[in-house]
């Protein structure tokens, strides 16, 4: 019988199969992890490098405008310095011409000296006709102690000649100088000092005194009389005598007095006639600034209100201790409820000789 060979044992069996299968997927898997983990990182990288690039292309961007903007700038300080040179050239052209004309003068000094001095010659003449104008406009003016000029340099023909040896200005200082009206002079009689001073009524009365004080001739003697219930002199240390006016100093005062005065009190108008009596000699002339007819005589009155023919009465008593044949010029400011003033006041500057005039409020 014949022996049967047997089948020849292989080195790779199942089992060593198995391993290696099992070895080759592991191998995989790893390899598979790993490449997963690879792919994870390179998008972490790419992410940062994405925002680092666009961070770049910004600053590139941002940088490209702010270049071009310095271009500007630049080119414009360029332009400015090329007109600063332009300019400095021009300057020194003018620089160079100013020397050329300095030399040319200084060259001709002795004809700038000629003319300069018929120049200074021309000055003198002129300086002379110019005092000699004065001279005569000194003249023409009869002399004035005292200037007054109006608002404007206005002038006005008031009829008013103010002339004589021996002038008198009597001012109304009563309170009725205050306003126009009856109500506004009660309203103006309670307020402060200084209103009252400077009511409109009273600075008119006060330049109508400084304009009269300014037409006084300067060979002139004069007083300055200020009359409510009282009558008084303003002119220091001349009570009842007539004062010279001279360089004007003592008008100058007066006026000053009379100027910080506040109206108050009742008018006499006997009281002015009374005072003016004892000036020796009589006035050559009498202006009379006042508003109203009188409101008392030489005593006060009892009762607190008078009637309009009460204080005509009080007038005519008043006329008659006036001396006569002394002109009296009246300036009146008409006031509220004294209807029967300005006829009185004009019969009185009539029949005396003087003037009458009642002047509108921005007179003088």
């Amino acid at each position: 019988m014949t022996r049967r060979r047997g089948r020849r044992p292989s080195v790779f069996s199942m089992a060593f199969l198995d391993v290696m299968s099992c070895g080759f997927g592991a191998v995989v898997l790893i390899f598979l992890i790993i490449n997963h983990a690879t792919e994870e990182n390179a998008k972490v990288v790419n992410r940062d490098q994405l925002a680092e690039v666009r961070l770049l292309d910004y600053q590139v961007q941002t940088g490209e405008k702010d270049l071009f903007e310095w271009k500007e700038r630049l080119e414009t300080l360029a332009q400015r310095l090329s007109a600063s040179q332009r300019q400095l050239v021009s300057v020194e052209a003018d620089l160079s011409q100013s020397r050329e004309a300095l030399d040319e003068l200084s060259a001709d000094s002795s004809a700038e000296r000629t003319s300069l001095e018929k120049l200074s010659s021309d000055v003198e003449s002129r300086e002379e006709e110019v005092q000699r104008l004065r001279q005569m406009e000194k003249a023409n003016e009869g002399g004035k102690a005292r200037a007054f000029v109006g608002e404007g340099d206005r002038q006005y023909l008031t009829g008013l000649k103010v002339g004589g040896r021996n002038i008198l200005i009597a001012i109304d200082v009563s309170a009725s100088m205050l306003d126009e009206t009856i109500v506004n002079v009660l309203r103006r009689r309670n307020m402060p000092e200084e209103r009252r001073r400077n009511a409109p009524k009273w600075r008119r009365a006060v330049r109508t005194a400084e304009w009269l004080a300014a037409q006084l001739p300067l060979d002139a003697d004069f007083q300055l009389f200020a009359f409510n219930e009282e009558a008084r002199s303003l002119v220091p240390d001349s009570e009842d005598q007539w004062a010279p006016l001279g360089d004007g100093r003592a008008l100058s005062a007066a006026i000053d007095r009379l100027s910080a005065m506040i109206p108050t009190g009742g008018t006499s108008l006997e009281r002015l006639a009374a005072k003016l009596s004892t000036l020796n000699p009589l006035p050559d002339n009498v202006y009379l600034v006042t508003d109203s007819l009188p409101t008392q005589g030489a005593r006060k009155p009892r009762r607190a209100t008078i009637s309009g023919a009460d204080r005509l009465n009080l007038f005519r008593e008043a006329l008659r201790q006036l001396p006569p044949q002394v002109p009296i010029n009246v300036i009146l400011m008409p006031m509220e409820g004294d209807p029967l003033a300005s006829a009185a006041f004009w019969n009185l500057a009539r029949t005396s000789g003087g003037a009458y005039m009642a002047p509108s409020k921005d007179w003088p």
